[in-house]
């Protein structure tokens, strides 16, 4: 897994730091949560939440997970479909780095 770059950083209730990275791995991109720095696995993109709490809809990470807006999860998804969508381009074009 190679991280290209931070998505969104927000500071949890519990005064932890929440990163989510936008990561290369097996060839396509896909977000990834980093709590306090060490990786947390779980879904590549943010999931919705079965009942919604407040204002929080989606949910990333597998013990522990972390809440989403809206907002935050739309804009984890759109960074990652946006360069998979740039990567699809540049193998249908042939381009060499």
């Amino acid at each position: 897994m190679i991280v290209k770059r931070v998505l969104l950083k927000k500071i949890l209730q519990s005064g932890y730091v929440a990163e989510f990275n936008l990561v290369k791995r097996d060839g396509h991109y896909e977000a990834a949560l980093y709590l306090n720095g060490k990786y947390v696995g779980g879904p590549g993109v943010p999931l919705l939440l079965t009942t919604p709490k407040a204002e929080l809809t989606h949910w990333m990470g597998n013990r522990p997970t972390v809440g989403l807006t809206e907002s935050e999860a739309e804009q984890i998804i759109s960074e990652v479909e946006c360069e998979n969508e740039v990567l699809q381009h540049r193998e249908k074009s042939g381009w060499q780095p």
